[in-house]
This record gives structure tokens, C-alpha cells and sequence, in this order.
């Protein structure tokens, strides 16, 4: 299963690609501890360990592909892909979330990107 999801957050592409790599921004941006990489094949974890994968891709300010699980996910579950698109906009950045190979809880991961991702960049960014 899979999903797309958008928003616009006031800020620059170049900023908003920073901070979701860079592990000090990511977590104030979220509100939850995020130890991340802006290199491709380095893993990651974010929201206090609840979430954690790899950076398969990186786009300097356009794009970042990662593999993505939670601790939700069952140990035989294969790892979800995400993909995020940096669109630069006239108020800011058009962001993109494409999230494929989810097995279920789809409904729940689309509340969860916006209340815990969307909601609280747009405040971090507005600052």
C-alpha cells in the first residue's frame, strides 16, 4: 500500500532539506529526538527511536529517498520507502511525501506525517 501526501511549509527548499538531515533541526522541528545523516547509506532514527531507516538517495535541496520503519512494524514486515520532494514555491516549499510498501496502517501513518511532521515544521519554520 502507499500514499501521497502535501503541504507547504514557509521556509526555502534548502532549508527545509537541511533540517530533515541534520539531526539537531530534525528534532526541534518535530518535537521528538532524531539522530540523522545527510549521507546516502547512513541510517537514521527519529521520534525518540520509533522510527528508523536509511538514506537510499539524496537530491541536494530537491529530494531524499529513505527506507522507513517503525517499531510497530513486525520483524518479517520488509522496510516502507519513503520519498520526500522539496518544490520551491513563491511562500515557500511545496513538500511531497510519497510513502509505498506499507503493509497496513495506512490511515494511521497519513495522521501521523501531519500531526507529527506537517503541523509541527510549519510552526518551526514560521519562527
Amino acid at each position: 500500500m502507499k500514499f501521497t501526501l502535501k503541504t507547504i511549509i514557509p521556509a526555502k527548499p534548502q532549508e527545509v532539506y537541511s533540517a530533515w538531515l541534520n539531526s539537531e533541526e530534525h528534532s526541534n522541528m518535530t518535537g521528538g529526538e532524531a539522530v540523522v545523516s545527510n549521507k546516502v547509506d547512513e541510517t537514521f532514527t527519529a521520534w525518540d527511536g520509533y522510527i528508523e531507516g536509511r538514506n537510499i538517495q539524496l537530491e541536494l535541496n530537491k529530494r531524499i529517498i529513505q527506507s522507513w520503519r517503525t517499531s510497530e512494524f513486525d520483524e518479517k514486515d520488509e522496510d516502507s520507502q519513503l520519498e520526500v520532494l522539496f518544490n520551491d514555491i513563491s511562500n515557500g516549499t511545496e513538500l511531497t511525501l510519497i510513502h509505498t510498501n506499507l503493509s497496513d496502517n495506512v490511515e494511521q501513518y497519513k495522521k501521523g506525517w501531519e500531526e507529527h511532521y506537517f503541523e509541527p515544521m510549519k510552526v518551526y519554520f514560521q519562527k
